[in-house]
């Protein structure tokens, strides 16, 4: 089993910037790859970005290619996200989510665990 804990959420202006951190507990995390996954209101939760068990490997949806990075550090159990230009459309509640294997992905139904959300509000 493997616990997540996400926190930084909050409400900011458009253009700024905000930093998301996950912190697992429960077993080894160098072995899981880690995604971020954000869910607006009415909408599906979608992947936003996902990096491999080394954080060698990346993938980034293209609304956050350019804007968002995901890095991780092994020796804390934390993953971060770290978010510049926020758009308004960038609002949802960001879930962290680790996957069985160490490769990243960007399909949801791969990853087993999920931690509760943190709500990000970006204000035009």
């Amino acid at each position: 089993q493997v616990q997540l804990v996400e926190s930084g959420g909050r409400l900011v202006q458009a253009g700024g910037s905000l930093r998301l951190s996950c912190t697992a507990s429960g077993r080894t995390f160098s072995g899981n790859a880690m995604g971020w996954f954000r869910q607006a209101p009415g909408k599906e939760r979608d992947v936003v970005t996902a990096i491999s068990g080394s954080g060698a490997v990346t993938y980034y949806a293209d609304p956050v290619k350019g804007r968002f990075i995901i890095s991780r550090d092994n020796t804390q159990n934390t993953v971060y996200l770290q978010m510049n230009s926020l758009k308004p459309e960038d609002t949802a509640l960001y879930y962290c989510a680790a996957s069985k294997s160490p490769i990243p992905t960007a399909v949801k139904a791969n990853y087993a665990y999920w931690g509760q959300g943190t709500q990000v509000t970006v204000s035009s």
